[in-house]
């Protein structure tokens, strides 16, 4: 904290300078200046917390002075020192801010005193202010993320109240003497993976640069908001009637390119609307941008519906996924390549495909590769609904114009088909592992009273997959195999002329002994008895 002694006597500034307990109060500098002119400079220069000013000067006085500061520098503390008791100069000094008239001599008790007094009520204030203006940074960081918050409620639909529309316009977020709009909206999930690279794949980056561009081309003719609930989706609304909406977003996309050294592709809704049919023309512009055709469609802005959408909505990749499997276990890339060349070929060849189809499949391999490494959940919808919310976002396979690049799809598919493939490697072997331990287990405990459950819950694993696995690996369902061992058995013990049925069945884990008998039957093609005849 700094302090200023004014006075034109050298000798005071002295006095007061050894007077003052500067040390106590957290003052680390005091500067001195012999007049209101001189005071003024190193105010300015110095930028002093206090200052301390005598009231009869030459050129510009202590009244002169206090009355710059209250002008100029209001939240300086001011404590007067003059050796007038003159009734005007004390209302004056009041009414510009001083907090204390101090007659000379100085009492250095009086002097410390007002000190004190000054000190504390500037730190409050300082604190209030530092408070104020930390709020006032918050508001400022927070007003974009409103102003948003405001705008993606007026394109979802979500309020079209009087008072919500008021406070749209009082924000001026949308002037008060528009009546009609139109809409167009871009997504960076539909620029080429090199471009999300450079950003990092920090995708608030790229949506802050596209604001910028285009709040810089709309100007006071429209608004370019980040729609909050849709990452990476960048909303346009216009009402300038000089000039079509497909005029402004040319010069959007000339100003992209140059900056990105890509184009984006928009989807647009030009009809004219009233406020409340925002959310409709916001819904038409979003199909349009997601069902534009992405092989040889050159344009940029996509105002018309694609009609041969549905032609492709009923091809799911999973149709192919035995096929993708089987190439992922084979481990050949070049089963791999010729399975991801076959899809595309089959998917291409209408000659359309929009990124709604690129995103679906997306999702579809996601699922699949799941589902790959966890079969256990191969029924449960509720898992596939819950892994699509889970799942990453993977760059579409289009190119820097946003057209679809074959060969990097092509790359894509081969790398998912080659990690999938590292892991149905690692968990064959492992699987094959575990149904062995369970035949041994079955080798050993033939004799018990062994349920599927019991399998289940030795080997921590679901009875379906044990069930499932176990035909993979045998051939057969572990009641076949385990009946199988339970007669190789009882054959054995047959040739014990001692030993009656009942007590065979019993030792190899049959308490019935006609289902014993049944079950010898049937794999045997005889009975108990009858082969007993035939050894003994």
């Amino acid at each position: 904290m700094k302090a200023l002694i004014v006075d034109d006597e050298r000798h005071v500034r002295e006095a007061i300078n050894l007077l003052a307990d500067w040390h106590r109060h957290g003052i680390t500098e005091v500067i001195q200046a012999a007049d209101g002119e001189e005071a003024v400079e190193l105010i300015q220069h110095a930028s002093p917390q206090i200052v301390m000013t005598d009231m009869r000067m030459p050129r510009k006085d202590g009244a002169a002075l206090l009355t710059w500061l209250k002008n100029h520098m209001p939240d300086i503390k001011v404590l007067v020192i003059s050796g007038y008791d003159d009734f005007d100069l004390v209302r004056h000094a009041i009414r510009n801010g001083g907090m204390d008239y101090i007659l000379k001599p100085v009492d250095p008790i009086a002097l410390n005193e007002a000190l004190t007094k000054a000190v504390d009520a500037w730190r409050a204030e300082e604190q209030s202010r530092q408070q104020m203006n930390q709020l006032n940074i918050q508001m400022n960081q927070m007003k974009p993320l409103y102003d948003d918050r405001l705008l993606t409620e007026l394109v979802s639909g979500q309020h079209f109240n009087r008072s919500f529309l008021n406070e749209l316009q009082e924000r001026s977020l949308i002037p008060h003497t528009a009546t009609f709009f139109s809409v167009a909206v871009l997504s960076d999930a539909q620029f080429d993976e090199g471009l999300l690279l450079k950003f990092h794949n920090r995708r608030h980056l790229l949506s802050f640069a596209l604001i910028n561009i285009c709040g810089e081309l709309l100007r006071n003719k429209g608004i370019a908001i980040r729609n909050i609930n849709k990452l990476g989706e960048i909303v346009i609304l216009y009402w300038d009637t000089s000039a079509p909406l497909s005029t402004v977003l040319t010069q959007i996309n000339a100003g992209i390119r140059k900056t990105l050294q890509r184009n984006v592709h928009f989807g647009l809704c030009q009809q004219q609307n009233v406020l409340s049919e925002i959310p409709k023309a916001y819904a038409e512009a979003v199909d349009k941008l997601w069902k534009r055709n992405v092989i040889g469609n050159l344009r940029y802005l996509h105002e018309e519906h694609d009609q041969e959408h549905g032609r492709q909505a009923s091809i799911r990749n999973t149709q192919q996924e035995e096929r993708f499997r089987l190439a992922a276990l084979s481990g050949s890339l070049e089963q791999m390549e010729s399975e991801a060349a076959q899809w595309i070929a089959h998917v291409t060849e209408f000659g359309y495909l929009s990124p709604d189809h690129l995103v679906r499949w997306n999702t579809e391999w996601d699922w699949m590769q799941h589902h790959w490494s966890e079969p256990e959940s191969l029924d449960s919808k509720q898992a596939e609904e819950q892994y699509e919310l889970e799942s990453s976002v993977t760059p579409l396979p289009l190119d820097e114009t946003g057209q679809l690049d074959t060969e990097r799809w092509t790359h894509q598919i081969v790398a998912r088909l080659s990690a999938a493939s590292r892991t149905l490697t690692q968990r064959h072997s492992k699987d094959n592992h575990t149904v062995r331990d369970i035949a041994r287990f079955l080798e050993q405990h033939y004799n018990k009273d062994i349920s599927l459950q019991d399998i289940s819950s030795q080997f921590f694993l679901s009875r379906e997959y044990i069930s499932r696995k176990f035909k993979q690996e045998f051939g057969l369902t572990i009641l076949d195999y385990l009946s199988d061992i339970r007669i190789r058995k009882a054959k054995l013990l047959l040739m014990n002329p001692h030993l009656r049925i009942m007590q065979v069945a019993e030792m190899v884990g049959y308490h019935d002994e006609k289902y014993f008998s049944k079950v010898f039957k049937k794999l045997e093609g005889r009975t108990p008895n009858e082969y007993r005849k035939d050894f003994i």
